[in-house]
């Protein structure tokens, strides 16, 4: 019979010992760095490690897994028109406009809402990934879910101009370069002032 060698013995227990204290000690520090105001939650901080790589990892999984793959609205004039009105009343604010500086809104936001009309967008998205996301929304990015505000043919109207963004009739892209009218508060006042 083989017997161990006296030394072996203690370094399977000090093995032991020290991944029991890592088990432990991880969680445990997670916690701490939580807890104790160690980890960013200001918008202007910086992004804690990994944090960019992770949260993109677990969307683009249940984005792909959950999203609908036909599209139940055709891309027509009239829906691109009413996708424009839905787009500049409910996404505009965050998102913006074609041309257009950025509002106050989207500048204090972290991470900073992509600009879906200029550039690329999101026209290389299919429509059905857009419209995951108008529905649900994005966890700890300020996209809200618009399920309980929107109606199902207005986030497929919004989706579906999106996705074809880039070739859009010059009737909706005139509406959509038009600036959004200055916010005006409840009582009629001076929406600066409270």
């Amino acid at each position: 019979m083989i017997g161990l060698r006296p030394d072996t013995g203690d370094c399977l227990v000090k093995f032991i010992v020290g991944f029991v204290l890592g088990l432990v000690a991880v969680p445990l520090g997670l916690y701490w760095y939580f807890a104790f105001g160690g980890a960013p939650v200001a918008t202007a901080a910086a992004p804690m490690p990994f944090e960019k790589m992770l949260a993109r990892k677990a969307l683009h999984a249940v984005i792909e897994r959950e999203m609908p793959r036909n599209v139940p609205i055709e891309g027509d004039e009239a829906s691109f028109a009413a996708g424009a009105q839905v787009y500049r009343e409910n996404c505009a604010v965050c998102h913006g406009l074609p041309s257009q500086p950025r509002t106050a809104v989207a500048m204090g936001m972290f991470p900073v809402p992509p600009a879906l009309l200029d550039g690329k967008g999101v026209t290389d998205d299919p429509a059905g990934e857009t419209y995951w996301k108008v529905e649900n929304g994005i966890r700890l990015t300020g996209m809200p879910g618009f399920r309980e505000s929107l109606s199902d043919t207005q986030m497929w109207q919004v989706s579906v101009l999106l996705a074809q963004a880039a070739k859009l009739p010059v009737s909706v892209k005139q509406s959509l370069a038009a600036p959004l009218a200055p916010a005006v508060s409840p009582a009629g006042g001076d929406p600066a002032r409270p």
